[in-house]
């Protein structure tokens, strides 16, 4: 099939963040989770469709014996709404490519209102389902039937750029100087942001600490080498609402997890990749030493 977006929720609590499952997973408070490379396959999101296919769920819908009473947020539906029309961006849709055929919930797909693959009908009973899935078919309690039309017709508006329902773009994260620290015994060069904190050339640091990786610009990611890392997915990763275009850095296996996400900064030698120092250390094992800030051995992930 042709690639597909497949919107979920998780039927679990606000803050059930879960590698494996889905390539993005949203907190209840609206906290994007990039959790595994768009461009790969993971096996068990939609049924009969996890190939060429990009799942984002909602982490909602997880309450006892009422699941209402853990509904979508508002946060959360604008925050799934902003990360399809990205990734749709992304892949060079138009508005216009905003369609059940390549947007859908996963109430839709059960149901096989596509058209594309006639499997049995689990999706919501009022569709003729079972019932096993209905993700999406509302975005409230006795709400109408539409979701997925809801969420779309949002998407395309993001694209376009600019309906009184769209949100405002967020303010640019600001940089207000640069200094060096030490990092494994030599200076590193770093730019200070607004709030304090280091961040360098995500590329720099890795040629530091002796990482293996690869630039892949299509995506706008890092592929790491490297076998000892295992992503911790911080719940206070870098979000798009600093105003900077993002890269992920991701392990280079089958499912690509995400190890961190940066920012694409300008230069003159073209767009660079930054990323925090103090994430990168934590992320990859690396000793840590403050008053001066260093970044001593890296101990592994």
């Amino acid at each position: 099939m042709a690639a597909t977006i497949y919107l979920h929720w998780t039927a679990t609590g606000y803050d059930w963040i879960r590698p494996g499952h889905y390539h993005v997973i949203i907190g209840g408070d609206g906290r994007v989770h990039r959790l595994h490379a768009t461009s790969v396959d993971l096996p068990a999101h939609t049924w009969a469709r996890n190939s060429n296919a990009v799942a984002l769920s909602c982490a909602c819908m997880g309450g006892q014996p009422d699941p209402w009473t853990l509904p979508p947020t508002p946060s959360q539906l604008e925050s799934l709404c902003a990360e399809t029309a990205a990734i749709a961006t992304s892949w060079g849709w138009s508005t216009e490519d905003i369609t059940i055929q390549r947007v859908m919930t996963h109430a839709e797909a059960a149901s096989n209102k596509d058209g594309r693959l006639m499997h049995d009908n689990y999706g919501p009973v009022v569709w003729g389902g079972t019932g096993e899935r209905w993700d999406l078919l509302q975005l409230e309690k006795n709400g109408p039937l539409d979701g997925g039309e809801q969420l779309r017709r949002r998407i395309r508006e993001l694209m376009a750029g600019g309906t009184s329902q769209t949100p405002r773009p967020p303010s640019q994260l600001s940089f207000k100087g640069a200094t060096t620290i030490e990092a494994r015994g030599e200076a590193l060069a770093v730019a200070i942001d607004s709030e304090g904190r280091s961040w360098a050339l995500a590329a720099t640091l890795l040629e530091r600490y002796r990482i293996p990786h690869a630039w892949d610009a299509n995506q706008r990611r890092i592929l790491i080498g490297s076998l000892d890392v295992a992503p911790t997915y911080r719940d206070d990763s870098v979000q798009a609402s600093v105003g900077w275009p993002l890269f992920t850095m991701t392990l280079q296996t089958g499912n690509a997890p995400v190890i961190l996400t940066g920012i694409v900064r300008p230069s003159d030698a073209g767009d660079r990749a930054w990323c925090r120092v103090l994430e990168f250390a934590e992320e990859f094992g690396i000793s840590v030493r403050y008053d001066p800030f260093t970044l001593l051995k890296r101990r592994g992930g």
